[in-house]
């Protein structure tokens, strides 16, 4: 959701007059655009802003715009923490940020904006993709929950719900220049509900969203386990283009834990989806959040999500310790009682046991062949490509940037904890708009083995 919104405010600048520039030294204005769902991205804000301000001078000084979630927890308090800033916009008031910088910079004066804004409709086409394969939509801001470990409603507001023609025309959009994978974000992403059309929620919207031509790839976060339907099973298990993949946070393996957090459900009801979701949809991978050394958490409630782990079989997990998030009801009621040593134990034995699931899950694909979408060039080696199953899985494999956006067929070769490797074997004839000149892989040479290394 950060990613998209980075993605909004690029469009709204040069819509301004603003060129997007890589090199620092020589931009009249640096957005940074910030997180606050764990106190180090906090940290990690205002040493930037303090080296941003060691290395201009005041001849060079560019304006400074601080967006985003700890803009809107932190609001007037960061120019005095961080003296270089001089605006500061939250997360309702994006839309605002071009006007607010104007003015800062016209008057040499500090400008303000963390108001809520119920319209959470966006212009369209303003948005500049960074990414030529996906494109992120947004369909429902804010949260109602109030998790107590969770400073999202607080930063992001209550729920708002955009209205379900103008995602489908900013899916149409998106679709139409090239990005044929879909991501739908929404704090809750499944609590959909269309204001502008009856009878409309989230498995509906999948729907719509299925129809809208040139789109080959649905995926959407985050869902809360309480808000998965049948219905919203049913779509997932009928229309072809939504991923195999359900991202589905638990946060804990303890029903005392997870009421602690508010979670609205016990350790019994998520298993119980868990079987459900995997009845009806037998090739889906899960994958979830978890956090360790939660206020109050023993020795065997933890061991209690290790167990959960074990059983589930998550194919990933993001895994946090437990940080004290300000404004949240923990924050305010329950003493941050787990000493840190003992949360770097525990997320170190977690993280060690899931990293084992996940090679044992993949090594199940070694010989096997997946369909990929080629989204990138791989991060470690130059001469390959990386992409994704249905299932989420990374796949690492030798090809050509032209093939970027393309659904290959790859025959796995060797498995590693966090991704496969292997070999093309073809290519789907199907191709995207962005990709109608690019050649068929028919007719290149069929990668050595020799040349496929370890993940």
């Amino acid at each position: 959701m950060n990613v998209h919104d980075s993605e909004r405010v690029v469009g709204l600048l040069e819509q301004a007059g603003y060129e997007l520039t890589n090199d620092l030294e020589e931009a009249d204005l640096v957005v940074v655009n910030t997180c606050s769902v764990r106190e180090r991205a906090e940290d990690k804000l205002f040493n930037r802003l303090a080296l941003l301000s060691a290395t201009r001078s005041p001849d060079t000084k560019p304006i400074v715009a601080v967006i985003g979630c700890v803009a809107q927890q932190e609001g007037e308090k960061i120019f005095s923490r961080a003296p270089g800033v001089d605006v500061v916009v939250g997360t309702q008031a994006l839309r605002r940020l071009p006007v607010l910088v104007a003015q800062a910079e016209l008057e040499k004066a500090n400008y303000l904006d963390i108001n809520p804004y119920d319209n959470v409709s966006f212009p369209l086409g303003v948005a500049v993709r960074q990414d030529p394969v996906k494109a992120f939509i947004t369909i429902i801001e804010g949260c109602n929950d109030f998790c107590s470990f969770c400073v999202v409603p607080h930063t992001r507001g209550h729920e708002r719900m955009r209205p379900a023609k103008e995602i489908v025309e900013e899916v149409r959009q998106a679709a139409d220049s090239g990005h044929v994978e879909i991501h739908l974000l929404g704090q809750i992403v499944n609590h959909y509900q269309a204001p502008d059309l009856a009878d409309c929620d989230f498995a509906k919207l999948l729907e719509l969203v299925h129809d809208v031509p040139n789109v080959e790839r649905i995926r959407f976060a985050s869902p809360h386990p309480r808000h998965v339907t049948s219905r919203m099973l049913e779509a997932m298990r009928d229309l072809p283009n939504i991923c195999r993949h359900l991202h589905l946070p638990v946060q804990s393996g303890s029903t005392e834990i997870l009421r602690a957090m508010r979670r609205r459900h016990s350790r019994g009801d998520y298993l119980r989806l868990v079987e459900k979701i995997r009845g009806a949809i037998p090739d889906i991978a899960l994958s979830t959040d978890m956090i360790v050394g939660f206020p109050g958490e023993t020795h065997e409630q933890f061991e209690e999500t290790i167990s959960l782990t074990e059983t589930v079989g998550y194919h990933s997990m993001f895994s946090f310790k437990y940080s004290e998030r300000p404004n949240t009801l923990a924050a305010k009621r329950l003493p941050d009682s787990v000493p840190e040593s003992e949360k770097t134990a525990r997320i170190m034995k977690l993280q060690t046991i899931q990293k084992s699931i996940q090679l044992a899950l993949n090594k199940e694909q070694v010989g096997q062949s997946v369909r990929v979408l080629a989204d990138s060039r791989s991060r470690k080696r130059h001469e390959e490509l990386s992409g994704r199953t249905s299932q989420n899985t990374v796949v690492n494999f030798p090809g050509k940037a032209e093939w970027i956006g393309h659904v290959v067929e790859v025959s796995v070769l060797r498995a590693g904890p966090n991704s496969l490797s292997g070999e093309v074997l073809a290519r789907d004839a199907h191709r995207s708009r962005a990709s109608e000149s690019m050649p068929t892989l028919g007719s290149e040479p069929r990668a050595q083995q020799e040349d496929i290394r370890p993940c």
